[in-house]
């Protein structure tokens, strides 16, 4: 039973929606069971929440798909805290404000986005759906907010761009111990218009995740990895000088994957021009903090110098809040992207997207804010 909860809820969704510390429970095969709103004795037509996308996504995906998902390193510590830590923090709105016109749009970078949520990169979508990253491609697009492409996709940089002319996209780049597959990769990007490098530091190696083990986990024969992080080793050498390097290419660097105050510093000393606080979903140390929580330590560092994403457990325009008070500019979002790619394609990303923006634009005047720019540290304890 849900201790939160004085009854057994009446499906499977209502204890994903009333406890994200636990882990949902799956849902049987085939079933035919309605969605129920948590609370709700009607059912609902459609999923109302990603915790409703993530169930349906269960039911879709195969058990090798589900397991490189959903799962995280070792014993999945900071991959349910990633989730825990958006309820510790309040919220603390204020009334009597004027809220008859909210917008949910900001910038990022110098690009207007309609909401402060970006598509984090994500590999292999097309073991979740046919159309892979090209679905997630046209949904970001529609709905006016940034996709970035992961290294590891099934999609390439040139085919992604084709999908989405004039579009905003960024790439993201693991450097190889073969710099030359790098590089490739990189070009072709710049090639195609992407707009920054997002260069992830927090994966010399690949964790340890024990889903993927538990299940052998393997590409399926059908699909090719651009950037093949299973086969390819990574350069394990890698040093911020080569954000030097990186930058030479004459785009943004952007660096994922920081969770102190030190690198914070360090990645504006050698010209970030952003970071992405970040814990990799949870996939790589398992232990260190949620990403909520190393927050803040990395805005005070930063004071400005660069611009701060935050991207680890967001699942609801309430979280995304958090992190705005918090100090970051927006969020990305990975697993509930990938959610509602799994059930629906393009549609489901849009879809989640759209709910997410409903949620921010609600959370906002509740807030009292008219705009994400109004949501400020007085705003969450």
């Amino acid at each position: 039973m849900n201790p939160r909860r004085t009854q057994e809820p009446e499906t499977v969704f209502e204890t994903a929606a009333f406890d994200r510390s636990a882990t949902p429970p799956r849902v049987r095969k085939g079933s035919a069971r309605p969605l129920r709103a948590p609370g709700y004795a009607r059912p609902v037509p459609e999923p109302v929440n990603v915790w409703d996308f993530e169930q349906l996504a269960e039911e879709k995906l195969d058990a090798n798909a589900h397991a490189y998902f959903a799962g995280g390193a070792g014993d999945e510590v900071t991959l349910r805290d990633n989730l825990a830590a958006f309820e510790r923090r309040k919220l603390r709105p204020r009334v009597l404000v004027d809220v008859q016109s909210v917008s949910t749009a900001t910038t990022v970078l110098g690009t207007e986005i309609a909401l402060p949520i970006l598509i984090a990169p994500l590999a292999m979508q097309r073991m979740a759906h046919p159309d892979g990253e090209l679905a997630t491609a046209r949904a970001a697009a529609a709905a006016r907010t940034i996709m970035c492409l992961s290294t590891a996709a099934t999609t390439r940089p040139e085919e992604v761009a084709a999908a989405t002319p004039g579009a905003a996209r960024w790439f993201q780049v693991y450097v190889f111990g073969d710099r030359s597959q790098t590089e490739e990769l990189i070009a072709e990007a710049v090639e195609n218009d992407f707009s920054a490098l997002v260069l992830t530091v927090d994966a010399p190696y690949l964790g340890r995740r024990e889903r993927d083990i538990r299940i052998d986990f393997k590409i399926p024969e059908h699909l090719t990895v651009v950037g093949d992080i299973f086969s390819a080793k990574f350069d394990a050498g890698l040093s911020w000088r080569d954000l030097e390097w990186l930058a030479g290419y004459g785009l943004p660097v952007i660096v994922k994957g920081i969770l102190t105050a030190e690198d914070a510093k360090l990645a504006c000393e050698h010209g970030a021009a952003a970071v992405v606080v970040s814990n990799h979903g949870g996939r790589q140390l398992d232990g260190v903090q949620a990403s909520l929580d190393a927050l803040e330590e990395v805005v005070t560092a930063v004071d400005g110098r660069a611009e701060v994403l935050l991207d680890g457990g967001v699942r609801r325009g309430t979280d995304v809040l958090k992190a705005l008070a918090l100090g970051a500019q927006a969020v990305l979002i990975g697993r509930a992207m990938l959610w509602g790619l799994a059930v629906d394609g393009e549609q489901g990303v849009t879809r989640v997207l759209e709910l997410l923006r409903k949620e921010v634009e609600l959370g906002l005047a509740l807030l009292g804010c008219a705009s994400p720019a109004d949501v400020s540290r007085a705003h969450v304890t």
